[in-house]
């Protein structure tokens, strides 16, 4: 091997310990700063355990050093919640202005956002509690005109009508485990109440494909009939959509030009 050879090996060998130094230290950098924006989301919030951090992109010292986070998501699940005793909360903030606040984002900062999503996530066990119908399943809508993600928002959610809900009717005279349509709404002055409209009996692939006796339709709808109150989007974000996705209802709001403080992710 030529002398010239052993240095250029020797030279790449160099350059690539260098990276992966480099790397280890941004990804360091990356992960205690996730550290303790958990931790600051848990004290502010008074959450009873850390919720889950990602700031996303790559490299993470640059945007540090900018004072601007291209991504963070943050995600708490078994949080007690109103009604229905437990949910998953999730936030995804984009463009964050870290100007007036620091690179380990501390409790009561101030924070500009670009754009903010916001939801509420209920599944269909603590649904069903909730509901009276200990072994409901909740689905999306036979037909949807999905995107790329499998739904027909952004976040992979679907519409709001003609959800499929299966379960057995409580106090209806029916035994049997039925599928039913369902609408989902949002209700109220302050539109924190998710309504839940019965729309009819259905049969056929990926229901129960029982039938109901005419007589027994009135009843059966009214057990699929609720409303679920004071849901809260973390930092108050008003809904802007409501669905299923895989076997959970979310609520979903979507804003943009927000300044919003770590507190704000529990509202209370």
């Amino acid at each position: 091997m030529s002398v010239v050879r052993k240095l250029l090996i020797g030279l790449g060998a160099t350059v690539v310990s260098v990276l992966v130094a480099a790397m280890g230290v941004d990804f360091g950098a990356a992960v205690y700063a996730e550290y303790r924006l958990s931790r600051t989301v848990r004290s502010a919030a008074q959450l009873s355990w850390d919720p889950s951090v990602a700031i996303l992109g790559f490299p993470f010292i640059p945007q540090a050093a900018e004072r601007h986070y291209d991504e963070v998501e943050i995600k708490a699940n078994d949080v007690v919640h109103e009604g229905v005793g437990k949910a998953a909360l999730e936030a995804t903030l984009h463009g964050i202005d870290l100007t007036t606040s620091s690179w380990l984002i501390s409790p009561g900062a101030q924070l500009p956002v670009d754009k903010l999503e916001s939801r509420i996530i209920v599944d269909s066990a603590h649904l069903g509690r909730y509901m009276g119908i200990k072994d409901l399943l909740v689905e999306a809508p036979p037909v949807e005109t999905n995107d790329a993600t499998g739904g027909t928002t952004e976040s992979g959610i679907s519409g709001s009508e003609g959800l499929v809900f299966t379960g057995t009717p409580p106090d209806a005279e029916f035994d049997e485990r039925v599928s039913v349509a369902v609408d989902l709404s949002i209700t109220g002055d302050d539109q924190t109440t998710l309504e839940f409209t019965p729309t009819g009996i259905l049969t056929g692939p990926g229901t129960a494909d029982q039938d109901v006796p005419e007589d027994k339709v009135g009843a059966v709808l009214a057990a699929f009939r609720s409303t679920l109150p004071d849901q809260k989007l973390p930092f108050g974000i008003r809904p802007t959509s409501q669905g299923a996705r895989g076997q959970d209802i979310i609520i979903e709001g979507i804003t943009e030009g927000v300044t919003i403080t770590p507190e704000g992710f529990i509202q209370r």
